[in-house]
């Protein structure tokens, strides 16, 4: 990163109740004076964290026939929707600038004292040219209003058709550039959604844009969940009859059975080497959790128990699983170590737990009924410490899935009524933001990676 000095971050910070923790942490970098630079960690988690005030002006078109003028328009629309959904960034209110700099992209031509005098700390500017039929090129300057230093200086190249991915790729480099790690916008979701009459397997950008369907069956398919890798689809259906896990390759869509045994197989669990996959089988008596290769090869059981056990999720490292299990009476959340094979229970004082998921940061998010009937999505150590709430009084709330790095979580709620529909919010439980708007419901989220 380019040694810059900036008056911007030390101003956040000052507003900042910070404090150095592990866990979801971000590396904020601060320019320092003189030659070097520091990096102080915040905790992004913190309630008292304030956002960073971004203007980005419409973007300047520099096409000599001033084709594309929509662009101008639409391409800032989604920086702005991206970095505020990352719950760092305040994109500014267009009707607040002064904007008097023209077509200037470089700093001689800015008059940033425009910018300081409406609060904003930072400054995006951008212009676009048509290269050709298909591709267009964009430039973008990033500054710090109060020192008019450049942070951030780059071109992008893509397809006209599609502006979008090229801005989450300007929005990716926006975040790396302040925070000093990588941005989610690039990222997609997997999910159900009944809207045909069937439950079929959808994608979508992160945001809830360019929706695709993967799956055209006609019968019901269910728990979508990406390999670690990011090119195929594990996901439950009702296709070939009884529930059957299958596979699918996301680029070709083709899909093979991976396990069709008598009884249920229920879910799918990937294993960090994105090889093995952990799903619930009955083989006609309670379902037990069982690892199977590519083949559908059973590699191990992991339970052996005459309650039932479902919903695999591994740590980071594999080395430990957490699932449901009603053994205890009402489904409870337990961590296995699959080394010891020590298993404990990590929920108590909650009546009914389920679809537990790790995250990178070492957290398991669950989802769990409470005295009314009402389902929210909860955050847990797993040692079983440091409980916490992410949701309430506002419907129900299921689903819940990390994103890669585990700073945001998607999930599925039904508060806006007419059916569940999918929303994103940060790992604290700040920032939570509709983002799928399609007829019918959308349940069973995955994020994919990177």
């Amino acid at each position: 990163m380019k040694n810059l000095r900036s008056t911007l971050i030390l101003k956040t910070l000052q507003r900042i109740k910070f404090a150095c923790v592990f866990g979801c942490l971000l590396a904020v970098i601060i320019l320092m004076p003189g030659n070097g630079y520091g990096k102080i960690s915040i905790d992004i988690n913190s309630p008292s964290m304030e956002r960073i005030k971004i203007a980005i002006p419409d973007f300047k078109n520099q096409n000599p026939l001033k084709e594309d003028l929509e662009l101008a328009v639409s391409m800032p629309e989604v920086i702005s929707s991206d970095l505020e959904l990352s719950g760092y960034f305040m994109p500014m209110d267009k009707k607040a600038f002064l904007d008097q700099d023209g077509a200037a992209l470089t700093p001689e031509g800015i008059i940033f004292k425009n910018w300081t005098i409406i609060g904003a700390e930072l400054l995006l500017k951008a212009g676009y040219t048509r290269i050709d039929a298909s591709n267009i090129e964009v430039e973008i300057r990033l500054y710090d209003t109060f020192s008019g230093n450049e942070m951030l200086g780059k071109k992008f190249l893509g397809k006209i058709d599609s502006y979008r991915t090229l801005m989450h790729r300007v929005a990716n480099e926006i975040i790396s550039a302040i925070t000093g790690t990588s941005g989610m916008f690039l990222s997609r979701l997997a999910f159900v959604n009944n809207q045909t009459g069937n439950k079929e397997i959808y994608i979508c950008d992160f945001d809830g844009q360019n929706v695709e369907r993967m799956t055209s069956n006609n019968s019901i398919n269910l728990l979508p969940r990406w390999s670690p890798q990011g090119d195929k689809l594990a996901f439950n259906s009702f296709k070939d009859g009884g529930l059957m896990l299958y596979l699918m390759d996301v680029s070709s869509r083709s899909v093979r059975k991976i396990s069709g045994r008598d009884g249920s197989n229920i879910g799918a669990g990937w294993l960090p080497d994105g090889k093995t996959l952990a799903l619930a089988m009955s083989k006609g008596g309670n379902p037990d959790i069982y690892t199977i290769d590519m083949n559908g090869n059973v590699v191990e059981q992991l339970t052996n128990h005459w309650a039932i056990d479902l919903s695999p999720s591994f740590s980071p490292d594999g080395s430990k699983m957490a699932f449901v299990s009603n053994r205890s009476g009402k489904p409870q959340i337990y961590v296995k170590d699959l080394q010891t094979g020590n298993e404990e229970r990590i929920t108590f004082d909650m009546d009914y737990c389920t679809s537990p998921v790790w995250s990178q940061a070492n957290k398991i998010a669950f989802a769990s009924m409470d005295d009314k009937d009402k389902v929210d999505i909860y955050v847990i150590n797993p040692d079983g410490s440091g409980l916490k709430r992410l949701t309430e009084d506002n419907g129900n709330n299921e689903d819940p899935c990390w994103s890669p790095d585990g700073r945001y979580m998607v999930f599925s709620s039904n508060r806006d009524g007419g059916g569940s529909h999918l929303f994103i919010m940060n790992a604290n439980g700040q920032n939570q933001r509709r983002v799928t708007f399609l007829k019918g419901q959308d349940t069973s989220p995955s994020w994919s990676p990177f």
